[in-house]
């Protein structure tokens, strides 16, 4: 995704993590629009899985800041997002986007390939769309087995891949490992979407069903997922005793904050004052409300910023209030920065800007 494109995001920030408040009706449009015009797109597609294994992992964390569309893919997310007032307006996730650009009318199907999943699953998932025109067409599968993600990046396997003219790569490796093996290629891969969307291919070659609609409505998706892979539960106990910790440690107070004890702010206004204090060191002072109302600012100084090829200091002292959207900016300033390699620190910060920043999980990665 371009940086104009990037910096006009509506994404927001929850627990380290950005999320677009986007619709799945949005995020087709997207990856329609990336695979068309042949601009890169690296969909993530965090669930409570991914939530709880960032809190811990960075560099999976970076993968997914990484990414041009963050979607929220977990009933529990879209849950804790509506308590801290986060304007996600559905889940959406990565096997409802597919099915979603499966059944659409089209004449120009969408052409899909898929690497990973178990040996001859890729071929099942592939015959299964193939068996009549719609709005996929699979195009090829690989599968790579269950080595390392450098042996998983030789380059007679990204050369198969780009020999078809794929639009969008589908890739299903087991979370780390498929956002891992992502970051390694995606810049040597030819297909412009690049999606780990571990168990589409299961449910397109029929070796595990799909949650009932009023399953996945009350939020027990994860249930039948054991049901269907028993192996799964240790995973999702472990997801569970993380998920309790930061509901009750992070999530409640943040709420609770937000709720009873944060006072109204009477100016709703932002002013930024930019300067470059030594060669490489762009200093930029922000005085006021730093929220989704006075931010739009922001953009415009962030994205020259990113241009710039400095390191970032924002210097906090005279803001009196952050909100989600804020962070969620300053996330995709570090992503570019990052990328050139630069740094983006946050200074100052009152105590209740820094209470934020602790609950939000950004803390470490901003200071």
């Amino acid at each position: 995704m371009d940086i104009e494109k990037d910096f006009s995001r509506n994404v927001w920030c929850l627990l380290g993590l950005p999320f677009d408040a986007i619709t799945l009706e949005q995020t087709a449009i997207e990856i329609l629009s990336a695979a068309n015009e042949r601009k890169s797109c690296f969909l993530s597609t965090p669930n409570m899985n991914f939530l709880c294994a960032a809190q811990t992992d960075n560099a999976f964390r970076a993968s997914v800041i990484n990414s041009d569309l963050s979607i929220a893919d977990g009933f529990h997310i879209v849950l804790v997002t509506k308590l801290l007032g986060i304007p996600i307006p559905e889940r959406v996730a990565g096997s409802d986007l597919i099915e979603h650009l499966y059944r659409r009318r089209t004449t120009v199907p969408l052409k899909v390939f898929f690497f990973g999943g178990e040996p001859g699953v890729g071929k099942l998932a592939s015959q299964k769309i193939n068996q009549k025109p719609a709005g996929l067409l699979a195009i090829g599968h690989y599968a790579p087995g269950f080595g390392t993600v450098d042996e998983m990046s030789a380059p007679e396997i990204i050369n198969n891949i780009n020999q078809h003219d794929v639009e969008f790569l589908i890739v299903s490796l087991g979370a780390k490992k498929g956002q891992a093996w992502i970051e390694l290629n995606r810049r040597q891969l030819n297909a412009p979407v690049i999606s780990h969307l571990g168990a589409v291919i299961n449910f397109y070659a029929g070796t595990v069903k799909r949650a009932p609609m009023l399953v996945q409505r009350l939020g027990f998706e994860w249930l039948w997922r054991i049901y269907q892979e028993p192996g799964l539960w240790r995973r999702y106990y472990n997801d569970g005793k993380i998920y309790l910790r930061l509901l009750l440690c992070v999530i409640v107070p943040h709420w609770f904050w937000l709720n009873f004890i944060q006072t109204k702010q009477s100016d709703q206004t932002m002013t930024i004052k930019a300067l470059i204090e030594a060669e490489n060191i762009n200093h930029i002072s922000l005085t006021g409300c730093c929220t989704v109302h006075t931010i739009p600012p922001l953009r415009e100084a962030f994205k020259k910023a990113a241009t710039e090829k400095r390191d970032v200091v924002l210097d906090l002292q005279n803001v009196t209030l952050i909100d989600s959207a804020f962070l969620g900016l300053c996330l995709v300033l570090y992503k570019h920065l990052n990328a050139s390699g630069n740094s983006l620190k946050l200074i100052n910060p009152n105590k209740d800007v820094k209470r934020i920043m602790k609950w939000q999980k950004v803390i470490d990665l901003l200071t």
